[in-house]
């Protein structure tokens, strides 16, 4: 997967609370293959009326928003069902980070496997942020990695993700990529077990390999 330490771009605010997975990707969108381009119907039914027409008061439809690479979102982001799709349309469409106080579970992990960033942050931080972008939505945000901060204008903030989380993402590591740094450990201990209990080793015929 792509690698994540410091990105400068766009940044929408989304200041609402529990936007869960079907409002991320609705359920009757999951038929679509990735490669059909997910990121079209990323909050379909909050970005567009039932005529397909835009929603003009969301932010993703709004210039320079509709470019955005960094979401600032509500409490509880992406709870409700594991759908790994939610992701897909995240970044698919562009986004590759998004900053907010909480996440479900399940949406953070996919998140982090598939490359994209899920900062918790303080939510008066976020608030913070997201006045400044409401009043100047041209306003590039600067999210890093290595020293976990997003700073817009003057204003730097902290934020939290996991240790383990992390060091996928500056790595660009899946799970077997992240075991595979043990690997000398993990060949010494085989080693050393073949060594000490030799008549552990499954029994093969001779002439066979």
């Amino acid at each position: 997967m792509e690698k994540f330490s410091r990105l400068t771009a766009i940044a929408c605010p989304l200041d609402l609370a529990n936007i869960d997975t079907d409002q991320v990707l609705p359920a009757r969108f999951l038929k679509m293959t990735r490669a059909s381009g997910l990121g079209r119907v990323l909050f379909h039914d909050l970005r567009f009326d039932a005529q397909a027409q835009e929603r003009p008061d969301f932010p993703l439809n709004r210039p320079p928003w509709r470019d955005a690479r960094i979401l600032f979102a509500g409490r509880n982001f992406a709870g409700g069902s594991s759908r790994e799709a939610a992701v897909y349309a995240l970044l698919d469409y562009g986004i590759r980070c998004v900053i907010a106080p909480s996440f479900g579970d399940i949406f953070a992990q996919n998140a982090v496997m598939n490359g994209l960033l899920p900062g918790a942050a303080a939510p008066q931080d976020i608030e913070a942020v997201v006045r400044v972008l409401k009043a100047d939505p041209a306003r590039h945000v600067t999210v890093d990695l290595d020293d976990q901060s997003f700073s817009c204008a003057d204003m730097r903030y902290p934020f939290v993700i996991d240790a383990v989380r992390r060091q996928k993402l500056l790595n660009g590591w899946d799970d077997i990529d992240l075991t595979r740094q043990y690997r000398a450990r993990i060949d010494a201990f085989v080693q050393s077990d073949v060594d000490s209990r030799p008549w552990a080793r499954p029994w093969q015929k001779a002439g066979r390999s």
